[in-house]
């Protein structure tokens, strides 16, 4: 019996995790007296040496925290994950990180905050870290993935590492895949259940050195996250909005309370860079979606603003509706 499985044959034991792990190799040492002491039944025993078999068989790999490959920051959190499965790029797992996350449901204006600031942290070779859910998430995988070279990214998920959640974001699985990693530390094949999810949401907020809140719900799972970053003592960095919109309550709350720094650029990392703005092809539509924030803006005001016609405006404001950048609220618009 090999050490993984005997590693694997503990934690895949119903009741026992990090905290129970720790205890039984206090009171019995070597993996291979507990197995003994659990006393497995053989059927328990085949079923564990089948999900290491589909594992082998997908590519994927056990990593314990004995290993020098398991991630620093991770292994320095108390109860952190004894042994995570990996799939994709394992080397990114050694490369600094940078936790960023929020909503599901993002504006377009927070999405592009986002992928840009992801963007220049994987091109000063961080590994960016998301939960791979959609909105925020989405954008912080994407936006590292457009930089340069490989290893720019790590998805943590609730479920196995082989379970894709959600479907929307299959095709963003294979590509992080591909030039990234994906880890977990629930069982190959796993669905994933609520109550994983706040074990991932720790995983997010231990695995970096510091963690970046976009737009949150003050009850959500990305508030979760900056709680535990704040008890691992990691630097956190909130990004403002507007205070009529629920999801600016979370990153307005961090930064007024004061455990948080603002996050208004990518300066605040790098200052010696220049901002980088996504350029739209039409220099018109920069202009009104410049002026348009989370209050309602009428065509009248938007036209005087840009300098323009009602009539000028108005396809435009077509385009941008079709595109889901923006909407129409209360007789005027207002970024989606």
């Amino acid at each position: 019996m090999n050490d993984m499985l005997k590693k694997l044959l503990i934690l895949r034991t119903p009741g026992i995790g990090p905290v129970a792990y720790g205890k039984l190799q206090s009171e019995y040492g070597a993996d291979e007296n507990i197995v003994e002491h659990l006393s497995m039944s053989s059927d328990f025993i085949d079923s564990v040496k089948r999900e290491m078999d589909r594992a082998y068989d997908m590519g994927i790999e056990y990593i314990s925290d004995c290993d020098s490959r398991y991630p620093v920051e991770l292994k320095n959190i108390k109860n952190h994950p004894i042994v995570i499965s990996v799939r994709g790029n394992i080397e990114t797992l050694n490369k600094k990180c940078v936790s960023i996350v929020g909503t599901r449901h993002s504006t377009a204006a927070g999405m592009n905050f986002i992928s840009e600031i992801a963007n220049a942290f994987a091109n000063h070779n961080f590994a960016v870290v998301s939960g791979m859910a959609m909105g925020t998430d989405a954008a912080a995988h994407r936006g590292a993935l457009s930089g340069n070279g490989n290893a720019q990214t790590i998805a943590v998920l609730a479920g196995g590492v082989d379970y894709i959640w959600p479907l929307e974001n299959e095709s963003l699985y294979y590509e992080i895949l591909d030039r990234g990693v994906v880890i977990s530390e629930m069982p190959v094949g796993m669905e994933p259940i609520a109550s994983n999810f706040v074990q991932r949401n720790r995983w997010v907020a231990g695995i970096s050195e510091t963690l970046i809140v976009g737009e949150a719900d003050a009850k959500s799972g990305s508030m979760a996250t900056a709680r535990f970053a704040i008890d691992y003592e990691k630097r956190i960095f909130a990004v403002p909005g507007h205070p009529s919109d629920a999801r600016s309550i979370g990153p307005n709350s961090l930064i007024k309370s004061g455990v948080a720094h603002m996050c208004t650029s990518i300066k605040d990392f790098f200052g010696e860079e220049k901002e980088v703005k996504n350029e739209k092809n039409n220099k018109n539509e920069n202009e009104i979606l410049d002026k348009i924030g989370m209050i309602p803006v009428s065509e009248s005001v938007l036209a005087n603003l840009v300098k323009k016609s009602i009539s000028e405006i108005k396809s435009e404001l077509v385009v941008l509706e079709l595109q889901g950048l923006i909407r129409k609220q209360d007789g005027g618009y207002v970024l989606n």
